[in-house]
């Protein structure tokens, strides 16, 4: 048995990681203020490489650019110019707050506790205006630095046990996590925040790769010390957690004889003292991968776990057409997009709730997601005040585009209970909770599932926002009692898991 397939471990990070009104009221944590990790990667020696401000203006609907995705073709190579769009849109600064305590800086995708634990790196050949090499995307001065000189692609190759998507990209965008920035508030439970906040990062880059007609795809099956050495993170602080193929080239890469050295280039620490919690550290050990069997074993047909037997009422969902939808611009939607401090209790209409759901769900292309379409969550909803659809509790029946009531009610004060005692999910429109099977996905990919499972449902909820801001809505994504959120909808959701939840509805300060 090797370490990934022994899920034991994938259990027992889940269950001590879930939160319940009695670990949460009795958390002694409070947050350091005088400790808060810096919200950059810093390195000391190496110079920066400016990026390309302009935004180009691709005039691609968000509604079309979140629901589509080019297929590879025979040459799509990014410039730099392209590749800067994708960053910005991606992880670049798009807000600046000044407040008494020091200044925030919002960025392009949506993040637990604005806190920004992911950082950027690209691997790529020679494209117009940049040398082939290994860089760090730095958001705070928009710039590269170059970590190492050459075209390194073949590493990847070899990582992915020759993924073709990788083989034949161009480049490829490396997103890896940090522990301690996100812990310093969440604690052992930022680990679930990984794949929430590198997937909200990706519905963005997903997004306007497809705008700008860019073929990408998510990969989730590589060897993880390979990766890292190749970005010369240390992993005790800092771990690889996707990858993501962008364009298409027929040549294949030149393969490198010895593998990458290790540079230990310095960084500014994050703060005077970091926290280690071992549960983060264990359960990403245990779904790292170690061997090109492994590896090869990720890729195929991933589990599909149908819903129960509809029993309830159901209601069929007509969301725009193509010629109908509004067509703000993805680029214009993502700079406009934020995360909702107070909804207005005022419904929004059936048609809008629909193109949220049909558009976010269309499919991710992702090695871990086979065939086409795959979906590992399963979509249930509290819906408070949607116009033509009664209070209650649904589930999404994504093949049928309908939903199937499984019990009618103003659920507002459940709704507000489940999202940690919060009033935004009480507040909201229609609650959007992405639940599901661990026990078959488990199953099927060992520990590293759980990083897939998570990193869609971020991916889910970053077209969830997205499909929300195009129509001029708003969202927010929120935390929630694990169990009893199961409770609420069983018994259709037994023996399933929360993992995830997002919160639409209508932003109180847009209906003053």
């Amino acid at each position: 048995m090797t370490v990934n397939s022994n899920v034991e471990a994938a259990w027992r990070y889940h269950n001590a990681s879930k939160h319940s009104y009695a670990s949460v009221h009795n958390n002694l944590h409070f947050l350091d203020w005088d400790n808060q990790p810096l919200p950059f990667k810093a390195y000391t020696t190496l110079e920066p490489l400016r990026l390309p401000r302009e935004v180009r203006q691709t005039g691609v609907a968000a509604l079309s650019a979140i629901a589509e995705s080019i297929h590879p073709v025979a040459s799509a190579v990014p410039d730099l110019e392209a590749l800067a769009q994708l960053l910005y849109l991606t992880a670049g600064i798009t807000r600046h707050r000044k407040h008494p305590g020091g200044d925030i800086y919002f960025r392009a995708a949506a993040c637990t506790g604005a806190l920004y634990e992911v950082e950027v790196y690209v691997v790529c050949a020679n494209l117009v205006d940049l040398e082939a090499g290994v860089y760090h995307f730095a958001p705070a001065e928009f710039a590269l630095r170059r970590l190492r000189e050459g075209d390194y692609r073949s590493v990847l190759s070899e990582a992915t046990g020759g993924e073709s998507a990788i083989v034949h990209a161009p480049l490829t965008i490396i997103c890896t996590c940090t522990y301690w920035r996100n812990a310093w508030k969440y604690q052992a439970r930022t680990y679930r925040h990984f794949g929430w906040d590198n997937g909200t990062l990706l519905a963005n880059l997903l997004a306007v790769a497809t705008a700008l007609g860019m073929p990408a795809k998510v990969i989730c099956g590589f060897l993880d010390a390979e990766v890292n050495r190749l970005v010369d993170v240390d992993p005790e602080r800092e771990v690889a957690y996707s990858l993501v193929a962008l364009g298409h080239v027929a040549a294949l890469p030149q393969q490198f004889l010895s593998k990458p050295s290790v540079l230990h280039l310095e960084t500014v620490p994050l703060s005077r003292n970091e926290i280690v919690y071992p549960a983060m550290r264990k359960i990403h050990a245990a779904s790292s991968l170690r061997s090109a069997e492994e590896v090869g074993t990720w890729r195929g047909n991933a589990p599909f776990a149908k819903l129960p037997a509809q029993t309830g009422a159901t209601v069929q969902l007509h969301p725009y057409s193509d010629a109908e939808m509004p067509r703000d611009p993805i680029e214009q939607v993502i700079l406009r997009r934020g995360s909702a401090r107070k909804f207005a209790e005022v419904p929004i209409g059936l048609l809008q709730l629909s193109t949220i759901l049909d558009r976010a769900t269309r499919g991710i292309p992702a090695d871990f997601l086979h065939p086409e379409g795959t979906q590992l969550n399963e979509v249930y909803l509290i819906v408070n005040a949607v116009e033509g659809l009664d209070a209650g509790a649904y589930v999404f029946h994504r093949d049928r585009q309908m939903l199937e009531r499984l019990k009618a009610g103003n659920f507002r004060t459940q709704a507000g209970h489940l999202g940690l005692d919060q009033d935004l999910p009480a507040e909201a429109a229609a609650d959007i909770f992405f639940l599901a099977d661990l026990q078959i996905i488990l199953g099927r990919f060992g520990n590293r599932g759980y990083r897939a499972v998570q990193l869609e449902a971020g991916i889910l909820s970053g077209k969830v926002y997205l499909a929300a801001y195009a129509q001029r809505l708003s969202a927010t994504g929120l935390t929630f009692y694990d169990d009893d959120v199961i409770r609420f909808f069983s018994p259709h959701a037994h023996g399933k898991s929360v993992i995830m939840l997002v919160a639409v509805g209508k932003n109180a300060k847009s209906v003053l």
